[in-house]
């Protein structure tokens, strides 16, 4: 008779197959310090001159402001005038620029209390207050994905290699250093799925421990296993607060919930089918479905909790809209509800219904490989201005993202579709999650004005599609020396490129002043102008 020890390990083998990669090694004292030297590296380009220009920038008009409205008042407040007349203003230090009256904004309050917290420790008029919750999560998120990398690849190299292509890729560094919303909907996604990640380990080690000790010879399948409760899982928890934070920064935030919530099935259904249960179906619907329900209610809890400001306030925008409108909107709803629904609806027809023209509008078929980056700042200064020193220079901030990050990651996607259709590697499947959550329901926008810079909601599972190929590249430690030394030539110089290209566009990211035949010789493509 098997005892249970070997029973156990068995299981646990089963339902943890070998990585296509590598296993993953145990995180040494060395490699710690690496991926802190990888993450202070990331952070150190992040900070260094991180109040330069002292402007505002592109859609930091709308968020600088708010985000210190939501320090005073806990709510958004309307400006006195457009935003041409009050921003010369504000660039001057003259902070008071609000009326008495509330503001109608089209996206929910988390990232704007986090831009608000930076300019409530540096003071609203300093720019490096305005941005320094932007280069915080940039540079926490280099830290999150070197980890999840190493946890999904089994490979602490892999998950470095993330962490340094992360922190060189254009569209995350520039939007580590501007005071937008986008990159906080990046932060929180990625935390949630840190935490799935995590969690699917732990429940899937559960799951075979229980079944390594009810396993019964006689039988091949577990009587009643459709019921197995795997206790509660506290990782879920923390990725349902992680996307309730998402959503509660824009509403694209959603869309990750869904994915990460039809992955988590798929996922516990593999697991109960590696161990032999019965009904493994039955049980991942069930379970499934009473997870999902207690995520979504978590999230939503969280997402409410965002509005807290705004609930506790008597005159935030439509605040009082039930009183004033009795026995319309979801009368069912206490008042302070039925408001923020009706709120709610008006910021829907707002984002659905936004058809505006845009110079750098540009349709989501382009974004994987940055047919129209957006131009978040440019001046032409001539000589003697602004330290230019020949006739006419250009003065850039371009979230243009790394070309060889994103058009290797392009080709990547293609090995991932395979991998996942044909090998059934979760791995990549997981990958390709991430993609979907934060790219393909842009898709259905296609009369809608957006821009290219929305992809730094999904620019992490850009880098991890392509370390996944790099990983394939450098091959499996039983594979002949010169094969991996082959690979690792390859894999090398694939990195080394985009340190250079990096390098080599940075004066576009950084808004360094440059001659303007040097900017047009990073134009590489027309519509990049």
């Amino acid at each position: 008779m098997t005892s249970p020890a070997v029973a156990t390990r068995a299981a646990v083998r089963e339902v943890q197959p070998p990585s296509p990669i590598q296993p993953r090694p145990r995180l040494t004292r060395r490699g710690w310090f690496a991926v802190l030297a990888v993450t202070a590296f990331g952070g150190f380009i992040r900070f260094w001159h991180l109040g330069r220009p002292g402007t505002l920038v592109f859609d930091e008009t709308y968020y600088v402001k708010q985000g210190w409205s939501m320090i005073r008042a806990g709510y958004e407040l309307a400006w006195q005038g457009k935003g041409e007349e009050v921003d010369p203003r504000w660039n001057r230090g003259d902070i008071d620029v609000f009326t008495s009256n509330p503001d109608f904004v089209v996206h929910p309050p988390v990232g704007k209390w986090m831009i608000g917290l930076g300019e409530w420790i540096f003071g609203p008029t300093s720019s490096f207050g305005w941005r320094f919750a932007s280069a915080l999560v940039g540079t926490l998120s280099i830290l999150m994905i070197i980890l999840i990398a190493r946890r999904l690849f089994g490979s602490t190299l892999l998950g470095l290699t993330a962490g340094l292509l992360l922190s060189i890729d254009g569209e995350h560094f520039v939007h580590s250093r501007t005071g937008l919303l986008d990159i906080f909907v990046m932060f929180w996604a990625l935390a949630a799925f840190g935490c799935v990640l995590i969690d699917r380990d732990a429940g899937r080690r559960r799951l075979a421990l229980r079944a390594a000790a009810e396993f019964s010879e006689r039988e091949q399948t577990i009587t009643d296993s459709w019921r197995w409760w795997t206790g509660v899982r506290w990782w879920r928890i923390a990725a349902a607060v992680c996307l309730g934070l998402c959503a509660g920064t824009k509403w694209s935030g959603l869309y990750f919930a869904v994915v990460f919530g039809l992955m988590i099935i798929f996922w516990d259904a593999g697991a109960r089918r590696a161990v032999g249960l019965r009904l493994w179906w039955l049980g991942a619907l069930i379970w499934g479905a009473l997870s999902g329900i207690a995520m979504g209610l978590i999230a939503g809890l969280t997402y409410l909790a965002a509005w807290t400001g705004w609930f506790l306030s008597s005159d935030g925008y439509d605040r009082n809209w039930a009183a004033e409108n009795p026995g319309q909107g979801i009368t069912w709803l206490p008042s302070a509800l039925r408001s923020l629904a009706h709120y709610h609806q008006q910021m829907y027809e707002f984002n659905i219904d936004l058809a505006a023209f845009h110079p750098y509008m540009a349709n989501p078929w382009s974004w994987i490989v940055m047919g129209r980056p957006t131009a978040f700042y440019y001046e032409g200064p001539k000589e003697g201005q602004k330290g230019c020193t020949v006739d006419l220079c250009s003065q850039a901030i371009t979230a243009l993202g790394n070309p060889v990050i994103w058009w290797g990651a392009t080709l990547a996607i293609v090995v991932l579709l395979f991998r996942w259709a044909l090998r059934r590697d979760w791995r990549a499947g997981a990958v390709l999650a991430g993609l979907v959550g934060g790219y393909l329901p842009w898709f259905q926008y296609q009369q809608r004005t957006i821009f290219n810079f929305y992809t730094i909601a999904f620019t992490p599972w850009v880098v991890l599609a392509l370390v996944y190929v790099l990983g394939l590249i450098l091959g499996r430690t039983h594979d002949s020396s010169r094969r991996r030394r082959t690979g690792a030539w390859i894999a090398g110089s694939i990195v080394i490129l985009a340190v250079l290209s990096f390098w080599f566009f940075l004066p576009l990211y950084t808004a360094q002043v440059i001659p303007q035949s040097s900017w047009s010789d990073r134009m590489w493509l027309p519509s990049w102008i």
